[in-house]
C-alpha cells in the first residue's frame, strides 16, 4: 500500500512538472530526468523532493500546493 501511494506521489511530481509555466522545456525534461533516476535508484521519496527543489526552486511553491512539502 505504501508503494502505491508513493507511486501517486510520483506522478503528481511529474505532473506538476509537465503543466509548470515557470519551468523552461529543457528544465522541465531536466528535472522529469532527475525524478526518474532518483525513483529508478529507489531514493527515500522527501530525499527526491529536497533535491528538486535545490535544483529547482521554481518546483517549491508547486510542491507546497500539492501539499509535498
Amino acid at each position: 500500500m505504501a508503494h502505491h501511494k508513493e507511486h501517486e506521489k510520483l506522478e503528481a511530481i511529474k505532473e506538476a512538472i509537465r503543466s509548470s509555466e515557470k519551468l523552461t522545456e529543457e528544465q522541465k525534461s531536466n528535472a522529469l530526468a532527475h525524478v526518474e533516476e532518483w525513483y529508478e535508484e529507489d531514493k527515500a521519496f522527501g530525499t527526491l523532493v529536497e533535491a528538486l527543489i535545490e535544483k529547482f526552486a521554481a518546483l517549491e511553491p508547486i510542491f507546497a500546493e500539492l501539499g509535498l512539502i
